[in-house]
């Protein structure tokens, strides 16, 4: 299943082509809640602690609702394998309706229900207080962040991976500026601590909806395709988008939330393990948006192929991605393992935090091998439409497995804080093992 396709240089060559820009506009992405972390981390421990339980909160919710937007990139996919341009504009002005609801319905239910959840958690007044203040300046971007999610899966799908590239490089210098003034209250604003991270955040959203307009606007191999033409929005568009979105979402909010959770859990273990457990989870997630920008890629190129039905370069696509993750994984556990305390030094980290930082990095080193295998083939699943088995995988994996693991070696066998990476560990291997048999079965599938 997993062996060399006979042109596998062509291939790589392909995938690299559009992985590449994906991968840098991750990072850039990510870089965004990375620099949140690390400038709040040296405003004050507190600032940390806040900023990481609200990034917590809002990263799974998030992961998940973009997941529900991204259905557009295998719709365009196929619509494009098929030669079918005519219902491109629709499906992304639908996809742009969807986004602008599901935004009204997050910021409103944030408002409703969120000191509620702060409520259940053992912090102090002042964690608190800047987490619920970091999340509501955040809820002023979350609009403009959706439908640029719908924009760029229509940029990305076309092929023009390299622009969307440009575009958050471009704006992460921004960002990076807006935290250093808000957080630290230069060139005269008020000193905001962890919350001036937040407005960052939302401004820099508002600044990167404007550029993917002015780009779809101004270019003619994008603004040919006139997606910001008006219809009526379409109930038969989007149920097919909520069809494919709503497990591919759910799957991805089972597998973000649960790092949530485990923080959640870790409250109780006190100030320095949530800044530990953060500073240790931020840059695992820094690593993790390479087998993600493999995954978005195989949605888009397996995805094509099975739109034309050219399903033998379907398998060949799968193949070359998922092996070509393994070797990257393996330079990954490399550099973990080599300089943990190098990368504690990043966010700051001294003593006892620094400590407990080498620890959990020493068990992130696994995830690697891991999310190698599980990250690409649910990118490629996602190719084929197939997202409703994926979705059950994800629920047992983490919610039925990782949790209960991780509950179990904390309590039951004196693991504490350990016992919870110990159980993300084995509810991804788990998952891994589980999408290799789903991956063969549909390809299997789709030959006969």
């Amino acid at each position: 299943m997993f062996g060399l396709p006979k042109d596998f240089k062509n291939k790589l060559h392909n995938i690299l082509s559009v992985m590449v820009p994906i991968f840098i506009t991750q990072l850039t992405i990510l870089g965004m809640n990375f620099f949140d972390t690390v400038m709040s981390g040296h405003a004050s421990a507190n600032d940390l602690a806040g900023v990481a339980m609200g990034a917590n909160l809002w990263m799974p919710i998030f992961t998940g609702i973009n997941g529900i937007l991204l259905a557009l990139v295998p719709i365009i996919a196929h619509l494009r394998g098929a030669k079918n341009e005519a219902d491109l504009p629709k499906a992304v002005f639908n996809g742009i309706f969807l986004a602008i609801v599901i935004g009204l319905t997050v910021i409103g239910s944030g408002y409703l229900f969120l000191n509620r959840i702060f409520d259940l958690m053992s912090l102090t007044p002042i964690v608190r207080s800047i987490a619920v203040d970091y999340l509501q300046a955040i809820s002023l971007g979350i609009i403009p962040l959706f439908i640029t999610t719908i924009l760029r899966s229509f940029v990305d799908t076309m092929g023009f991976t390299h622009m969307t590239m440009r575009l958050f490089l471009l704006t992460l210098p921004v960002n990076v500026c807006l935290n250093y003034i808000l957080i630290f209250g230069k060139l005269g604003a008020p000193r905001l601590g962890g919350v001036g991270a937040g407005y960052a955040t939302a401004i820099t959203c508002w600044l990167i909806l404007l550029a993917f307009v002015v780009l779809i606007k101004r270019f003619d191999c994008l603004s040919r395709y006139k997606v910001f033409t008006m219809y009526l929005p379409s109930w038969k568009r989007v149920k097919e988008h909520l069809f494919i979105g709503l497990p591919m979402g759910t799957a991805i909010f089972f597998e973000t939330s649960i790092f949530g959770v485990v923080a959640f859990f870790m409250s109780k273990f006190g100030t320095e393990t949530i800044a530990a457990h953060q500073a240790a989870l931020n840059f695992t997630s820094l690593l993790y948006m390479l087998p993600l920008s493999f995954s978005l890629t195989l949605t888009i190129l397996v995805g094509t192929e099975v739109g034309a039905k050219r399903y033998d370069e379907a398998v060949a696509y799968s193949r070359t991605g998922i092996i070509s993750n393994w070797f990257v994984a393996g330079c990954f556990v490399i550099l973990l393992l080599l300089f943990r305390e190098y990368i504690g030094m990043l966010y700051g980290a001294q003593g006892h935090i620094m400590e407990l930082t080498k620890h959990f990095l020493f068990y992130a080193a696994f995830f690697q091998l891991l999310d190698a295998t599980a990250a690409p083939i649910q990118g490629v699943l996602r190719g084929y439409k197939d997202v409703k088995v994926p979705f059950y995988i994800s629920l047992v994996s983490y919610w039925v497995i990782c949790l209960p693991s991780g509950i179990l070696l904390d309590i039951y066998f004196g693991q504490g804080p350990y016992g919870y990476w110990q159980g993300l560990i084995v509810g991804i291997l788990f998952s891994a093992g589980m999408l290799v048999l789903r991956l063969k079965k549909i390809q299997r599938k789709f030959q006969i």
